[in-house]
């Protein structure tokens, strides 16, 4: 079998296995701008645990705070889903969205479209 061209950074070179564990969230990575997709992969892979988990927590704090100037609510989405790498739990609900996304948004997942579709 071959990689499709378009495939980016895997978790294990070796596997093939997605960045993000789940091909539906891998999808939802490659729609970022390439420099925040380069930095979530790099957080996605396994050797990246120690700076994933404080990452992720700083970025769920991060979207709490939301009402504060610099900070947003688009924190706490991307701090979930990078702590649902490493808390079973949260991987179960990861799952529950993307499940959702992929009944009621399935062109986010489309390779194909637009990256910065605002619908």
């Amino acid at each position: 079998m071959s990689a499709a061209p378009d495939e980016r950074a895997t978790r294990d070179g070796a596997t093939g296995q997605p960045a993000g564990g789940d091909p539906r969230f891998d999808a939802l990575v490659h729609r970022l701008p390439p420099r925040m997709a380069d930095s979530v992969s790099y957080l996605l892979r396994p050797s990246s645990r120690w700076v994933r988990i404080p990452s992720g927590a700083l970025l769920v704090v991060g979207g709490v705070l939301s009402f504060l100037p610099v900070l947003g609510v688009w924190m706490l989405p991307l701090g979930l889903a990078l702590l649902a790498e490493d808390v079973p739990a949260l991987r179960a609900s990861r799952s529950k969205v993307l499940d959702w996304v992929e009944r009621r948004k399935p062109h986010w997942l489309d390779p194909s479209a637009p990256k910065n579709d605002p619908s």
